[in-house]
């Protein structure tokens, strides 16, 4: 997850971290990168902002349930190989790749002209491919929508073992939840959840926080009374209560019937989303500074013994001594 804020959402969550801590409860050995680097391609006028976004990063991580003694947990400018390897690729992957790749469209027309376009949001995808390769992974865990983002990297290990003859990189699986319910978390006012839009619930949101959100989120427009009926389908709070209550078809088919009001339901919806959220506020509070510290150092030492030792198979296929 790129550093451009220091704070997670539960979008975030859903849409990511628990798969990560679900694959790593499967026994997956994983590899969980803050990517600082990936950040500057938006944030390079205020690049002194990334280093301590990375870190409230790492321990939005820890805190969802990544277990450092299981899992690695790594800055991307701790490992300097992601920079070599993103090196080596960018001089072997064919421009034309690069300007078909759908994000880098869409931050195109977001940027608004080639003068406000840097070099880095183009290449973007080249160190992304480095960053996964380098791990030579099974497969990376990514939303169904993301997927074709990463063809790209599998095209550039193609390319690569093609041109040396060598077998470096072998291809990587998109590990894709089969349900995806969960991942399509809304914001507060039913946009998709963004910090450029204020419309998040953070992990790292005390009890009172999260609540003072939950009352101002929106609900059905045309419900002015308790007795109006409700479409749950359209409102934030519902939404909520589809993911963190046991109990949500129930609350579902009051609302539609009129038999609730909007501020039962988020009465409901406050005690179940900080009953969630509980554990991982628990485990946020004892990590200190210098523990998120120790924590980076040694996943940082345990990354580049990986990267280190896929380097040196790169520059042997390559040649470079």
């Amino acid at each position: 997850m790129r550093a451009t804020n220091p704070r997670l959402h539960i979008g975030n969550y859903e849409g990511a971290l628990r798969n990560w801590v679900d694959l790593q409860e499967q026994g997956y050995k994983m590899f969980c990168m803050v990517a600082d680097w990936h950040a500057l391609t938006t944030m390079y006028e205020g690049a002194n902002e990334v280093s301590h976004n990375a870190r409230e990063v790492a321990k939005d991580f820890v805190s969802a349930g990544i277990d450092p003694e299981r899992s690695t947990v790594f800055i991307q400018s701790h490992v300097k190989e992601h920079a070599e390897l993103h090196l080596l690729f960018s001089m072997m992957t064919p421009l034309g790749w690069l300007e078909r790749v759908p994000t880098y469209k869409e931050k195109q027309a977001d940027l608004g002209g080639a003068e406000r376009e840097p070099y880095g949001l183009l290449g973007y995808p080249v160190l992304q491919t480095a960053d996964i390769l380098l791990y030579k992974p099974y497969g990376v865990p990514v939303g169904r929508d993301q997927a074709p983002h990463l063809e790209i990297g599998n095209d550039i290990a193609q390319r690569f073992n093609r041109l040396y003859g060598v077998e470096v990189f072998q291809p990587y699986m998109y590990l894709i939840p089969e349900d995806e319910t969960r991942a399509k978390l809304p914001g507060l006012d039913m946009r998709k959840m963004s910090k450029s839009y204020d419309n998040c619930i953070y992990l790292s949101d005390s009890a009172d926080e999260t609540a003072k959100k939950i009352k101002s989120a929106f609900t059905t427009p045309s419900k002015i009374k308790k007795t109006d009926p409700g479409i749950p389908e359209g409102c934030a709070v519902c939404q909520y209560l589809k993911i963190y209550s046991a109990n949500w078809e129930q609350q579902w088919d009051e609302d539609r019937q009129g038999l609730r009001g909007c501020m039962q339901s988020k009465n409901e919806c406050i005690e179940a989303v900080n009953e969630y959220l509980r554990p991982i506020r628990e485990r946020r509070a004892q990590l200190d500074d210098a523990t998120i510290e120790e924590i980076l150092q040694r996943g940082a030492d345990e990354a580049r013994e990986v990267a280190a030792a896929t380097m040196a198979q790169v520059r042997g296929a390559m040649g470079l001594k």
